[in-house]
């Protein structure tokens, strides 16, 4: 399984737990499609080892829309002085 790599915009969900994400672009959803049925624990969601700038986390994509999102956990955000709108640059590793 390959590394992803790419830049997306956080943005923010304001449902009744409020939380940050990026969504991944069209492409890279394609590969994480055609991995998912591997690796998928449930619900569609696949497991990940996410990477902005310095700070390395455990995480889960959820689809949405036909698409994946990242969550950014509120101490990547602080760590890499990162906001709503801000466009980092993702890596994404799929864990088996």
């Amino acid at each position: 399984m390959r590394e992803l790599e790419f830049t997306g915009e956080i943005w923010f969900w304001r449902g009744p737990a409020p939380w940050y994400f990026i969504t991944v672009p069209d492409e890279e959803c394609a590969y994480l499609e055609s991995e998912s049925g591997y690796v998928s624990y449930g619900w569609g969601m696949i497991p990940v080892t996410a990477e902005i700038g310095t700070s390395t986390w455990d995480t889960s994509l959820f689809p949405k829309d036909g698409n994946y999102i990242v969550p950014i956990k509120a101490a990547i955000r602080r760590a890499q002085s990162l906001d709503d709108g801000d466009t980092p640059l993702v890596r994404l590793r799929i864990r088996a």
